[in-house]
């Protein structure tokens, strides 16, 4: 897994398979914490744009998913 991707979609994509991986219990909530974390920190500025997931990311994320990447990002 990389951490930094210079290709919104390839982020998007991504963060959206590890919160998959969790949604189906392949995946435990702490190690999703370590991961997304990791990926977050090395690709905030384009992750967050004024504190607010970028619009091209949240339209391959969904609703769902931008929720728990959120919770994460705001507990670490």
């Amino acid at each position: 897994m990389r951490k930094v991707y210079k290709n919104p979609k390839e982020l998007a994509t991504c963060l959206k398979d590890l919160v998959d991986l969790y949604f189906e219990d392949l995946m435990t909530y702490e190690k999703l914490e370590e991961k997304v974390s990791k990926i977050v920190e090395a690709n905030k500025d384009s992750i967050y744009k004024n504190g607010v997931i970028n619009t091209k990311l949240a339209n391959v994320l969904g609703d769902l998913r931008i929720d728990v990447i959120n919770k994460i990002v705001k507990e670490k």
